[in-house]
């Protein structure tokens, strides 16, 4: 006998691939989005925003597709906290965020202390912000995030990521938080 699950998350597999395929779910409401986190291969995410307070719960993709409405939500969320400048964050920097709480068997959410970064945000930090802040930093390009994870040794958070080789993986101890980037791989 056969299992009516099976055929029902084919369906819903199907149709979320479809909606976003066709560009309908942007326009959908976002409880449609939390019902994607049903779907298999439902990739999602959560952050709490520590200079704006706020928090962001989302599915950003189901497989290898990307929901345009919660890359928005994302941008957001990432905006340059100093301007309010909302920048293009990389849909990559999220599937790598994702590895990297697998890897680490967390659903916490990530803590953000950087992520998009203006030029001039960029240029007034490296001037006034004690150094480490790069002349060209992903920042700029949303390939960046500075980040740590409550119950997770920054240690333990940056080793992670370093497996991943994804990216570079910066590793501020004394300023308590881990950059990471989808840029190439490196480590300092």
């Amino acid at each position: 006998m056969s299992d009516p699950v099976h055929p029902r998350r084919r369906f819903l597999h199907r149709a979320g691939a479809a909606a976003l395929a066709t560009g309908l779910l942007p326009l959908a409401p976002q409880p449609a989005l939390a019902a994607l986190a049903a779907l298999p291969g439902a990739h999602a995410l959560s952050f709490d925003n520590l200079h704006t307070g706020e928090r962001l719960s989302t599915v950003f993709a189901i497989g290898d597709t990307f929901v345009p409405q919660a890359l928005q939500s994302l941008n957001h969320l990432l905006r340059d906290h100093y301007s309010g400048q909302v920048g293009n964050m990389d849909p990559q920097l999220f599937g790598l965020l994702f590895r990297l709480r697998q890897a680490l068997g967390t659903d916490e959410p990530f803590q953000v202390i950087s992520g998009f970064r203006s030029p001039a945000t960029n240029a007034r930090l490296r001037h006034t912000g004690g150094g480490g802040v790069a002349r060209r930093s992903l920042h700029m390009d949303g390939q960046a995030i500075d980040i740590r994870l409550a119950g997770v040794p920054l240690a333990e958070l940056r080793d992670a990521a370093l497996s991943l080789q994804g990216g570079g993986v910066g590793f501020y101890e004394k300023e308590q938080f881990v950059h990471v980037d989808t840029g190439r791989v490196r480590a300092w």
